[in-house]
């Protein structure tokens, strides 16, 4: 099967990931976080699948170049750190060197994962639901280490699928990043705010009030007037001649007597009523989406 490397396979990659590149990131063990190099590149499959990490081993040995299989890896971007999953340092010292010059063919790559496959290095037994091409003969190879020597299966390099063994190349989604898409909603509360203070008082205002009020006023009228039996002789004793008041009279009149009084004219009442109603509200909020560049290349949505 041909690997590529990932601008080969992809110019615009970068978009495709979205800014999160592995190129660069440190390369830690697990154990004690000890550095063991730096990404390099990455290798993919024709399907775009990643299947290895060429890792930098310069930090403490210069220019060399090894494998790292995506099974055994765990990508933590919010360290930018890639640590490799069961590996120490020396190990990592151990693994064949990978020449760019050189092409890489399924024999290099089963040396790779012939260094794997040792107990040493954690890779966990190979897949049994996926069974091993039995047509051809299956040869031994033996790996030797120096601190151990297994043999391993010899896979037949027309039929080998990389599905065979997950725990080298099947990502496992823990250990690996989420893509994750957020979007923004509005949340409707209300915040209760003074808007503004009614105050209620009194004051005093004048005016002229006027009132009409019916008096009663006396007056005296004299009237002289001649009796039917005038010019009749009375008796000497009859005539009373003298000088003096004769009738007195008494003359009376009303005047308006005013004054004033405070009476109750009307009460006041001061009250909060709550009036219900509906505000509409409008904002401008944001959504991502999934965008994957991949010209004329399968992809699949899940």
């Amino acid at each position: 099967m041909v690997l590529y490397k990932l601008e080969d396979f992809d110019p615009d990659y970068r978009d495709t990931i979205q800014g999160d590149d592995i190129k660069g990131l440190g390369v830690y063990t697990e154990s004690n976080n000890e550095k063991i190099g730096t990404v390099n590149d990455v290798l993919v499959d024709d399907d775009g699948h990643f299947r290895y990490l060429i890792v930098d081993l310069g930090f403490w040995i210069f220019g060399k170049k090894v494998l790292l299989p995506v099974g055994r890896t765990r990508i933590d971007h919010g360290t930018d750190r890639v640590y490799a999953v069961g590996m120490t340092r020396e190990q990592a010292e151990n693994l064949p060197e990978f020449n760019e010059r050189l092409s890489l063919d399924q024999d290099y790559e089963e040396r790779v994962r012939g260094v794997y496959r040792q107990p040493t290095y954690g890779t966990q037994p190979l897949d049994t639901t996926t069974p091993l091409d039995t047509s051809t003969p299956v040869e031994t190879s033996r790996t030797t280490d120096t601190r151990t020597t297994t043999s391993t299966p010899a896979f037949n390099r027309d039929t080998y699928k990389y599905e065979q063994e997950p725990s080298l190349y099947q990502l496992d989604e823990p250990h690996h990043q989420t893509l994750r898409l957020y979007e923004e909603r509005l949340i409707a509360n209300k915040r209760r705010q003074k808007t503004g203070e009614v105050a209620v008082g009194k004051r005093v205002e004048t005016e002229t009030a006027r009132v009409a009020v019916p008096v009663e006023r006396e007056r005296v009228v004299i009237e002289r007037v001649t009796p039917q039996d005038a010019g009749k002789v009375v008796s000497p004793g009859e005539a009373d001649f003298r000088e003096g008041e004769v009738a007195r009279v008494e003359i009376h009149e009303e005047t308006p007597d005013i004054r004033k009084e405070a009476v109750l004219r009307e009460e006041v009442r001061v009250k909060k009523v709550v009036e219900q109603d509906t505000v509409q509200a409008e904002e401008t909020i944001r959504r991502e989406e999934l965008d994957v560049n991949a010209p004329n290349l399968p992809i699949e949505e899940r």
